[in-house]
């Protein structure tokens, strides 16, 4: 059982577990979860193995004792999309700090997830860098998933942090939404395997240790960085190697 959001909703898991299921017959679930319930998950052992970008939360587990092997596997970043007329005129910004303060000095439209995944737990370290608290009308929690999220977003003519692959993989239906800001560092969006640390798990615990090193090895990395390409022209993620640059 594997819980994570992107990876398996983008169809990166599938291919991922494909390929190992061909070398070591298995099966191997998606359960699809943010970052903050698939740590919950694999706390409560409803879940052998995540895939999540919630860096502090993950390392909070492993010091706790309940996840293991948090093991570097790639990832992408986070863009700052709204409207083409940009009201908020982020365009301009300096930083993703910068950008959600005259977001909020506007009180232009944004949408939230608030769903304490890895993108709202980054979101929010932004506002708090932003040295803000979003509330108000403008500011509109959907506890929704990425796509729908983002697509929300184009409807109603909003700014929202979406990830790099999210954008690429909804672009061409999108209406309004472009790129606005990005390239901050606090814009890096990295993703960690962990398995449960319970040693009474059997064959799953034993999988998932297997799973995760597949997804570590050379042939799973090259699934990572690969992924996308021939179906969008560019690769969805990046590879451990890139994304610890």
């Amino acid at each position: 059982m594997v819980a994570t959001g992107s990876p398996g909703e983008l169809g990166l898991l599938k291919s991922l577990a494909e390929s190992f299921c061909k070398e070591t017959p298995c099966r191997i679930q998606w359960t699809k979860m943010g970052s903050g319930k698939a740590l919950e998950a694999l706390k409560a052992e409803k879940a052998d193995m995540i895939l999540v970008h919630a860096p502090q939360a993950e390392k909070r587990a492993v010091k706790e004792g309940w996840a293991c092997m948090r093991t570097l596997l790639g990832g992408n970043e986070f863009y700052i999309v709204g409207p083409k007329s940009d009201p908020a005129g982020i365009h301009e910004a300096e930083s993703a700090a910068d950008a959600y303060a005259r977001i909020a000095k506007k009180r232009a439209r944004f949408f939230s997830r608030g769903d304490g995944s890895g993108t709202h737990k980054r979101e929010m370290k932004i506002w708090k860098m932003a040295g803000m608290k979003p509330e108000g009308e403008w500011y509109i929690v959907t506890h929704e998933f990425m796509g729908p999220t983002l697509k929300r977003a184009d409807r109603e003519d909003g700014y929202f942090m979406t990830d790099s692959s999210t954008l690429i993989v909804n672009r061409a239906a999108l209406k309004s939404l472009i790129v606005l800001f990005k390239g901050d560092p606090i814009l890096v969006n990295v993703y960690h395997g962990l398995i449960a640390c319970a040693g009474d798990r059997g064959s799953a615990h034993h999988l998932s240790r297997k799973f995760l090193k597949f997804i570590a090895s050379v042939k799973g990395q090259k699934i990572f960085r690969d992924y996308g390409k021939k179906e969008y022209g560019v690769p969805l993620y990046n590879d451990a190697e890139r994304a610890r640059k």
